[in-house]
């Protein structure tokens, strides 16, 4: 099964993911951007940056379940932030897709980001990348690899080593020099922004 090939440990799974195409009805995002994260204390990769860092909930409970699943939530208050789960079944992790490049249904994509001001904005951002690709909290836990699934998850060749470039991830308080964000060249790549609220570092960024 393709759900196997993210059952890995999370920076793994996140550089698999880079490259692939996620689609939504008529558009296709290829994956350029991605942020890995991983579990609770008691699991092998403990992430406090993590929505399951503290346990499971009702929110995240997904990230617990198997590889290849969508997790979405909806980020202040008005963004919706698109996740695939990966690691082994009753493990969490997950991978946040930060930002991809439209492949197919760019008509469509242009109708749903209308501010978006080249097609390279269209799905540059987690929140924008959402919107491009429709998708709601109702898609909460759609199987990916599921041929009958309205968004599904095509794994293409994986990126070489030499084309990843990777960083500490963006926006978060916690955990905030973990070099977990991978990401492709590609004018689509969102601006790294370390939290306000984050630890002064020395580590340097793209």
């Amino acid at each position: 099964m393709y759900a196997d090939e993210l059952a890995i440990e999370p920076p793994a799974a996140a550089r698999r993911l880079l490259g692939a195409t996620l689609w939504s009805g008529p558009v296709g995002v290829r994956i350029v951007e991605v942020e890995a994260y991983g579990g609770d204390p008691a699991g092998p990769w403990p992430d406090p940056a993590s929505h399951s860092g503290r346990g499971r909930t009702k929110r995240n409970a997904v990230m617990f379940g198997p590889a290849g699943v969508l997790y979405v939530y909806l980020s202040y208050g008005m963004h919706m932030c698109v996740n695939v789960t990966s690691g082994p079944d009753g493990t969490a992790s997950a991978v946040l897709i930060r930002s991809g490049e439209v492949v197919a249904g760019l008509e469509t994509a242009r109708a749903r980001r209308p501010a978006a001001r080249t097609d390279a904005d269209l799905a540059k951002g987690p929140g924008n990348l959402g919107s491009t690709l429709g998708i709601a909290l109702s898609d909460y836990g759609t199987r990916l690899f599921d041929p009958s699934a309205p968004i599904r998850l095509e794994l293409n060749g994986s990126a070489g080593p030499d084309e990843v470039v990777s960083g500490p991830r963006v926006g978060v308080s916690t955990a905030a020099d973990v070099p977990w964000r991978f990401w492709l060249a590609s004018p689509a790549v969102s601006v790294y922004r370390r939290s306000p609220r984050a630890p002064q570092s020395a580590v340097r960024t793209e």
